[in-house]
């Protein structure tokens, strides 16, 4: 045994927060071996930690070829952004007419969280923040009580992608951003559905263009 054993979710975590910060990057190649000793665990739940993180879109594990960090193409991303906008777009507009005022009290307090450690500064923790905004939108769909909506936003959803983006973010883009989440809960609790989802699909395609730039069509135009 190379190491101390601990819990695969222990190792999950550890390894999913490395590919989040940058330490693997899109593409690199993830080493059992080498895991196992940055980790200080066996093999055994660095393998079950990379079969986790496959589950949630982080990791690509090809037979014979081991494991690498997802490393999704600009035209990819692109197809996500535009997926997510439509479907929490439609998410925002059916949460309006259905959502809770506990709910709207729980988004509200995160929203105003994200503004406390979203903007440039000491207190500035995009890791809490990342947390604080896939809490955010998952309560949105959450309150919309569909069966349906929950499982085609968490396959859309990619976290490394989330993170990218949170990083790639100016201020003048993380302002736009702490914004758009405390116009969405303005916009619920007027249960006013267009305006919710007008907001979302703005701050979804702001989010985009963060982190891809100008669209291919308006470049040439």
């Amino acid at each position: 045994m190379d190491g101390v054993t601990v819990e695969p979710a222990t190792t999950a975590d550890s390894l999913r927060a490395l590919i989040l910060r940058g330490v693997y990057a899109p593409g690199e190649r993830l080493g059992e071996v080498e895991l196992a000793r940055q980790l200080g665990v066996s093999r055994t739940p660095v393998r079950e930690a990379l079969r986790r993180l496959s589950a949630e879109g982080l990791v690509d594990i090809t037979p014979h070829k081991g494991a690498r960090v997802v490393e999704l193409s600009p035209a990819d991303l692109d197809h996500v952004f535009l997926l997510r906008a439509h479907v929490e777009g439609l998410a925002a507009r059916l949460a309006a007419a259905t959502i809770e005022e506990e709910a709207l009290d729980r988004l509200r307090a995160d929203a105003e969280e994200m503004v406390r450690y979203a903007l440039p500064g000491p207190a500035q923790d995009l890791d809490r923040v990342y947390v604080l905004n896939s809490r955010f939108h998952a309560g949105i769909v959450q309150a919309t009580g569909s069966g349906v909506l929950p499982g085609v936003v968490d396959s859309l959803v990619h976290t490394g992608a989330v993170l990218r983006t949170l990083h790639g973010f100016d201020d003048d883009a993380m302002r736009r951003s702490t914004q758009h989440h405390l116009e969405i809960v303005a916009a619920l609790r007027a249960r006013d559905g267009l305006w919710a989802e007008s907001v979302m699909r703005s701050h979804l395609m702001s989010a985009r263009a963060s982190l891809l730039g100008p669209r291919p069509a308006e470049r040439t135009a």
